[in-house]
């Protein structure tokens, strides 16, 4: 007996390969979960880079792309971000269009499913669910459980099963959307493999928003397709809410009550974007006549409603917007910076944390002592880390402007405009960004990343580094305002 007993012992031991990599990422997501994101997104994006600078993904050039062109476009890809240095429709040959098309919805599920694991990992780092809410990207159905232990890891095992869920909410996304821009696409007169190429592609774009279209001439042959502009503004929609709401959504529909106060704060906020958005495009551009003024009063209305819904991070255009007037320039540049919903495929700062920013303007109007929403009090500490990811992507902003202007001594207004859409992953661009010298790419390049990855993981690591002080220091006040 003891001679079996030892020689068992050595075998359990020993590990194979894959398990000591499995042990690896499990302590990484475990101990370092801002790392372990920031390392999926660099290493997709240089095995993309890799594959886009092949000569096979280039049109009819028989050369490989430049380097600059590769890895901005492999950083808009993954970072379902939608600028270009190129036009996407001719540049790239199919199997390049066939990396674009995998490559967001990768980058898309990724976002989704990255985000919603860095909440489960803080989720049972901290054991309050008021912080997973409205501090992190996360998935509020994991958390009904309670607290648990602060030592238990997120096992892979969990991560592909909300992989999985992730990738077919979103594939059942797609194929509807689809499925309901192939009449446009087939009236248009393309062929019906094409149509039916255009329309996976259109749907992948929008619920991913990304914003890139495969035809030449983008969305110009269906300006008064009003039936294909109101699905990409539901597939924008949807893929703006975030996997959160949208599995809140699917479970209890009929049952507000039983909302999350993030599934609440994200919703009524993003109604209000929308609405006001629209009226303020209806009011600046309604006489401008290199947008809508050569429009009638119920296209210009449906023109504005889906303005306000692509620059929340859609990033699709049925005009240019170089033609925009400054102020609307500027209301646009508001919208994509706070962009979507959090967990969702969206940039931006999100829409919870600007709700967060105005609960505690609110309350601190009022004298309250506590923010509140929906009979629910807010923790304080969500103001803390609102706040930081706000000044995280306003350092962002601008030092990218800044070094941007440097470069092209571009007008200041087409500078913002582009940065802050590449920050906010939007898409949308005055024309700059595919007028910039590879130095300003790289420049560009790095502000997507950061602006995907950066507030997802400065809110993870902010809300994991909360810790139980057993003193306080004297309080004092400093003069403000």
């Amino acid at each position: 007996m003891h001679a079996r007993a030892t020689a068992v012992r050595p075998g359990l031991a020993r590990r194979s390969p894959l398990g000591r990599l499995r042990d690896a990422v499990d302590g990484l997501v475990k101990h370092s979960p801002s790392r372990f994101a920031i390392l999926v997104f660099a290493a997709l994006i240089l095995v993309f880079t890799l594959l886009f600078s092949l000569p096979i993904a280039r049109a009819g050039q028989g050369s490989s792309a430049p380097l600059h062109d590769a890895l901005f476009t492999a950083v808009s890809v993954i970072c379902v971000t939608g600028l270009s240095t190129v036009d996407m429709a001719t540049y790239w040959s199919p199997f390049g269009h066939v990396l674009v098309y995998v490559g967001v919805n990768i980058g898309g599920v990724g976002v989704l499913t990255l985000a919603t694991t860095l909440g489960l990992v803080i989720s049972r780092r901290l054991g309050l669910r008021a912080k997973l809410m409205a501090a992190s990207d996360t998935n509020p159905s994991r958390v009904h459980a309670g607290p648990v232990s602060e030592r238990q890891a997120v096992r892979l095992g969990e991560v592909g099963g909300l992989l999985a869920t992730v990738a077919v909410s979103a594939l059942v996304i797609e194929g509807v959307i689809a499925a309901a821009l192939l009449p446009s696409m087939l009236a248009t007169g393309y062929g019906p493999l094409e149509s039916i190429w255009y329309s996976l592609y259109y749907s992948a774009m929008a619920f991913t928003n990304t914003g890139f279209s495969p035809n030449p001439g983008g969305l110009a042959p269906f300006v008064d397709d009003y039936w294909m502009q109101s699905m990409l503004m539901l597939g924008v929609f949807l893929g703006a809410l975030g996997f959160p709401v949208i599995f809140a959504l699917a479970r209890a529909w009929r049952t507000p009550r039983k909302w999350s106060v993030h599934v609440k704060l994200t919703l009524t906020t993003t109604t209000i974007l929308l609405f006001a958005g629209a009226a303020m495009f209806l009011l600046l551009e309604h006489a401008n006549p290199k947008t809508y003024g050569h429009l009638d009063a119920g296209p210009t209305v449906f023109q504005s409603f889906f303005m306000s819904m692509m620059t929340r991070s859609g990033g699709f255009a049925t005009i240019d917007m170089h033609d925009l007037y400054g102020s609307s320039q500027l209301v646009s540049s508001m919208l994509m910076f706070i962009g979507g919903g959090s967990a969702s495929t969206a940039g931006g700062i999100k829409v919870t944390t600007l709700a967060v920013l105005f609960l505690a303007a609110f309350a601190e109007a009022r004298g309250a002592p506590s923010m509140e929403a929906f009979g629910r009090r807010i923790p304080r500490d969500m103001l803390r880390l609102s706040v930081s990811v706000v000044l995280w992507g306003a350092t962002i902003v601008a030092g990218a402007s800044i070094a941007i202007l440097q470069i092209t001594k571009a007008p200041f207004e087409n500078v913002l405009f582009d940065v802050i859409s590449a920050f906010a992953t939007c898409g949308l661009s005055t024309g700059l960004t595919a007028e910039l010298p590879p130095e300003g790419v790289y420049i560009m390049a790095a502000t997507m990343f950061m602006g995907r990855v950066g507030t997802v993981t400065l809110a993870a690591a902010l809300a994991a580094s909360t810790r139980r002080q057993l003193f306080k220091r004297p309080e004092e006040r400093p003069i403000v305002g």
